[in-house]
């Protein structure tokens, strides 16, 4: 995973912001919504075991064990437009997405690509 510098700068805020001290961003996806499944976002204080750790941009990002071969590839941005303002992840292993944009079908990378 990757982050533009806009998702950088809004996850530096958001963890500036922050109630409690916290790392970094733990991004995953779960199942849920019309598509199948929705990208997952929660602050951590610390890496659980078998997180993937991606630090970029100055900001830490933790992708969930489970997610690892759903997320390779993809780029975080973040983008404020008239209607909304939200983080937009750009995935090659996005097979569609439902019409409102919340949930998505992906489909797993293929495992030799974390060799590269």
């Amino acid at each position: 995973m990757k982050l533009t510098d806009a998702a950088a700068g809004r996850v530096r805020e958001i963890l500036e912001n922050a109630d409690k001290p916290a790392a970094g961003l733990r991004v995953g996806v779960k199942k849920g919504g019309c598509a199948g499944m929705e990208y997952s976002m929660d602050l951590v204080g610390e890496a659980a075991a078998g997180d993937d750790v991606v630090e970029d941009k100055g900001v830490t990002l933790f992708v969930d064990p489970s997610a690892i071969l759903f997320l390779l590839g993809t780029e975080m941005d973040y983008e404020v437009t008239k209607f909304r303002s939200g983080f937009v992840f750009r995935n090659p292993n996005e097979v569609s997405a439902c019409g409102c944009g919340e949930s998505v079908e992906l489909k797993q990378a293929d495992p030799s690509m974390l060799a590269s």
